[in-house]
């Protein structure tokens, strides 16, 4: 595995993390303060994640010289 590919993918497993901490907030007795900033930051942290999808996609298709 490429040192690019293995950054990418730790850092999709850090994003993972973060956004699991936020859903378990979602998923608790519910505040509006609190409910209101996990959610958006959720939704961040998924297009991240996301992102990140597409750039271990692509680098995955990169012949290994």
């Amino acid at each position: 595995m490429s040192g690019r590919l293995e950054t990418l993918n730790k850092a999709r497993d850090r994003m993972i993390e973060d956004r699991d901490a936020h859903a378990k907030v979602l998923a608790a007795p519910f505040d509006r303060d609190t409910a209101e900033r996990a959610r958006g930051k959720f939704v961040e942290l998924q297009v991240l994640i996301e992102a990140l999808d597409r750039a271990i996609s692509g680098e995955q298709r990169i012949p290994a010289s």
